[in-house]
Formats: structure tokens, C-alpha cells, sequence
């Protein structure tokens, strides 16, 4: 199990990432080789062209490697997808499922999202699981119904700390620069908490819980300072490892 909840930040590269972007990423492991090592996990999710080389790169040293999705299913005829099995055949330690994206453009439901989380499970992987509001939905009053429902359908019924991390992104500040007020974050955070640990006792009190939407080094001390903050999932400024780092530096306590 995860050293009680010891600090989690996980690099979303989304669909960015070429070769030429390798010397980013070994900036990156080089740097989390010092003193940072011991003060905070890190994780890197690099687009599936990547995955093999990151792997490769990051072996011994440390930093986490995973996906950005995963089929339900092990093999079969099913063109375009990778399953839990691949990713953990070409390196991979971790894959986010149920990412707002992935909900949003390819219709994902949370029975959808839950399969994901079952078949990393299968195949020896974490699974990141993705849960938050649209802007219409926290300004109608709904933002709870709406993540705890969400965490009700996807979550598989065996979720621990050792397979499952939860991922908080407000869908109204990935990437559009807006960032709730970090009192709004540990309210949503304490809820999580709550029904985690009301749906699976202690084990759901040891899952780590990110925030995740404009995670920036400005903000980052801020917000991973907020109570029941357990890390952040950081997307377009992990692509810098300057940027990447200075979040990292900003989890240890």
C-alpha cells in the first residue's frame, strides 16, 4: 500500500508527445533522482507512442509510467484500442480511465469507466479514475450529485490504494486557465473523502485523491496544501520539465 497517502503528481501529456520530446521527460527523471525522490511520487503519461521508450528511460530511476486510456477488454477484434494487458507489456505501471475527454468525445459512460478500472486491475495496473462537474452543473447546485454519482458507477467494488487513485478535475478548469478557490477544492476533496471511505472503510481512506485542472507552479503550493489534497494531475505544464518539477518540488511537505 502507498506510504500513507505520500503525495502524488502525474503528468498528462494528452496527445503530445513526439520523439523529439524524450529530452523533457529525462530532464525530468534525472532531476526527481535527487532529493525530491523521497518527498513525492511521480508519474508520467505520455501518449501510447511514447509509453515504451519512457518506460525504458525511467527503468530503476523511479518516476511512473502509464496511459491516458485502456479497452475493457484483454485482446480481441477490436481496431484502433489497447488493452490493460499491452500497456503493462511495454512498460506501463498506471492508466487514467474516465478522463472528462475521453467522456465528452467518445461518450464513456461510467459503467464504461468502471470495466477500465476492473481490467488495470486484471492487468497489474493503477487505475486513475477520473471523476468532476461541468460549469453548468457546480452553478446549478449539482457538483456533489454529480461526482458522487460518478464515483458511485466507476469505481469497481474492490478499490483499494494499491489499484485505484482518484483524480478530481472540475471540468470547467481543465485547460481554460480557471481554477476553483482552493476552499472549493478541499470542500469537494472532504466529499470524496467521505464517500470513499463510507463505500470501502479503510481502504477507501488510503486512496489518494488529485486535484487536477490548471495546475500550474504559481498555484500549486496553494492547492496541494488544501486538506485532502493527496497530489495533483497536471496537464499542459507537465510538458515542461521546469514547470513539471517546480509542481513536484510543491508536494513535499
Amino acid at each position: 500500500m502507498p506510504d500513507a497517502r505520500k503525495k502524488l503528481v502525474a503528468g498528462n501529456w494528452k496527445m503530445n508527445g513526439l520523439a523529439a520530446s524524450a529530452p523533457e521527460f529525462v530532464r525530468i527523471v534525472g532531476a526527481y533522482q535527487g532529493a525530491m525522490k523521497s518527498g513525492v511520487d511521480l508519474m508520467v503519461f505520455p501518449p501510447f507512442t511514447l509509453l515504451t521508450s519512457f518506460a525504458t528511460a525511467t527503468r530503476g530511476a523511479g518516476v511512473g509510467v502509464g496511459a491516458q486510456d485502456c479497452h475493457a477488454k484483454a485482446s480481441g477484434a477490436h481496431t484502433g484500442d489497447v488493452s490493460a494487458e499491452m500497456i503493462a507489456d511495454a512498460g506501463g505501471q498506471a492508466v487514467i480511465v474516465g478522463h472528462s475527454e475521453r467522456r465528452a468525445d467518445h461518450g464513456e459512460t461510467d459503467a464504461d469507466v468502471c470495466a477500465k478500472a476492473e481490467a488495470a486491475r486484471r492487468a497489474g495496473l493503477v487505475a486513475v479514475v477520473c471523476v468532476g462537474e461541468t460549469r453548468e452543473q457546480r452553478e446549478a447546485g449539482d457538483a456533489r450529485k454529480v461526482v458522487g454519482g460518478q464515483l458511485a458507477g466507476s469505481l469497481p467494488d474492490n478499490a483499494d490504494a494499491d489499484h485505484v487513485v482518484v483524480a478530481y478535475e472540475p471540468v470547467w478548469a481543465i485547460g481554460t486557465g480557471l481554477t476553483p478557490t482552493v476552499d472549493e477544492v478541499a470542500e469537494m476533496h472532504g466529499f470524496i473523502r467521505g464517500e470513499l471511505s463510507n463505500r470501502f472503510g479503510p481502504d477507501g481512506a488510503a486512496i489518494r485523491v488529485l486535484y487536477g485542472g490548471s495546475v500550474k507552479p504559481d498555484n500549486a503550493k496553494e492547492l496541494l496544501a488544501a486538506a485532502d489534497v493527496d497530489g495533483a494531475l497536471v496537464g499542459g505544464a507537465s510538458l515542461k520539465a521546469d514547470d513539471f518539477l517546480a509542481i513536484a518540488k510543491a508536494a513535499i511537505r
